[in-house]
């Protein structure tokens, strides 16, 4: 039987020395950004119910969760998402809290992921929850702390690309099919436009609704409609006179503000942006760096899913941003070590123990970062100073010694 006592699993792995420290770096820069603008940090359990995940307004897919079973038998799954948990705690612990709750975490998920894809199946997100308040407000200051996640990153090219679900979702209900969302959904994402019109002319060859038709046209388009300014542009064309235009020119409104904060370059609109999650009901949007291939922030707008808890309904938005795909960025353009080395190694001689463990503290105490040396000879202290990179011994007997390692 093979053993694997001696490998991490799929989608995980160990973390060392730069890895940490970086990753660590940018938690934290993250975590101050949003303490800093008045957010209040949340931790949710990492097992969760499985009932949290499954219902129809939040539905995770079942094969993307890890489960296992309680002591009393009940499935439970190692949290794949924060949004959810902290709808939960909004809708009970938070029932009656004044809103708007600007409320913050910064915790791993676990989402099973296909072999050979690429994606962590661990991910440490720091990311923001705007539960309440006027809607255009929070969704601009949601979209405006994303865009100043995405400039804390240190990348020298960014994008922030701004969608909206309630054109897809529309258009799917419009044309009765909404059995067939993941399908449509894979397609439009892929921006597979060949594929999309085939597959949309067999769905509706025998609709004689001229309207239907005319939705089934809008719906080929999605994929299409990507870039600048020139968007709405072409969009308000194709849905003038359609139930959408009035939420185009809200979308619009709220591209042209980000605009006036932010990089116009940096900002794209998608149409076509669409996401697994069933909780979303407007806009969303997702964030890209230079030196990653993925989006790196990922959010949008959920007015529906506190309700789903049982609470009275509340409109939300919030984004989470993957600090395991920034800390990779951040390493990979990185010109020098964030790791520091001690300041000095204190090398205690036999008798003089309790003497060297209080130098290092004194040491310690002033800011000094001083390594007490468990090696048993000054040879092997010099060596081992020598090696990592640190530039002080300290002898400590009779007297006290300061060698300089070259």
């Amino acid at each position: 039987m093979k053993g694997y006592d001696l490998i991490t699993p799929e989608g995980t792995r160990d973390l060392l020395f730069e890895e940490c420290a970086v990753r660590k770096r940018e938690e934290d820069k993250l975590r101050y950004l949003f303490i800093m603008n008045g957010y209040s940090e949340v931790i949710t359990p990492a097992l969760e119910f499985y009932d949290v995940f499954n219902m129809k307004a939040r539905s995770f897919r079942q094969e993307s969760m890890y489960k296992l079973i309680d002591g009393k038998g009940r499935l439970m799954v190692m949290r794949p998402d924060s949004t959810m948990p902290i709808a939960r705690i909004v809708a009970t612990r938070l029932k009656g809290s004044r809103k708007p709750l600007k409320l913050f975490y910064s915790q791993n998920i676990y989402r099973c992921n296909p072999k050979l894809s690429g994606r962590d199946d661990e991910i440490l997100q720091t990311g923001i929850e705007i539960i309440g308040g006027d809607e255009k407000r929070a969704d601009l200051e949601a979209l405006s702390l994303a865009a100043r996640v995405l400039c804390e990153c240190g990348s020298t090219d960014t994008r922030l690309e701004l969608g909206d679900n309630t054109f897809y979702k529309y258009l799917l209900y419009a044309l009765s099919l909404e059995e067939d969302e993941e399908t449509v959904r894979v397609l439009i994402e892929s921006k597979n436009t060949p594929e999309l019109k085939s597959w949309i002319a067999a769905k509706t060859e025998k609709m004689t609704d001229g309207n239907k038709k005319k939705y089934a046209e809008l719906l080929l388009a999605l994929p299409r409609l990507f870039g600048g300014e020139e968007v709405f542009e072409t969009a308000e064309k194709l849905f003038s006179n359609t139930e959408l235009a009035d939420r185009l020119s809200e979308l619009k409104e709220t591209y042209d503000a980000l605009c006036r904060l932010y990089d116009k370059d940096s900002i794209t609109v998608d149409l076509g942006l669409v996401n697994k999650a069933e909780y979303y009901t407007g806009i969303i949007f997702r964030g890209y760096i230079e030196e990653y291939g993925q989006a790196v922030i990922s959010g949008g707008r959920y007015d529906t899913l506190v309700g789903s808890f049982g609470a009275e309904e509340c409109g939300a938005i919030g984004f989470a941003a993957n600090v395991n795909a920034i800390a990779s960025a951040t390493i990979k353009r990185a010109e020098e070590s964030y790791v520091r080395s001690a300041d000095v190694l204190v090398f205690a001689k036999d008798g003089y123990l309790t003497e060297g463990i209080r130098h290092c503290g004194e040491l310690t105490g002033s800011g000094i970062i001083a390594q007490f040396c468990t090696c048993s000879t000054e040879e092997e202290a010099r060596a081992f100073a020598k090696e990592n990179n640190i530039p002080k011994l300290i002898i400590i007997d009779s007297n006290t010694e300061i060698i300089e390692i070259e």
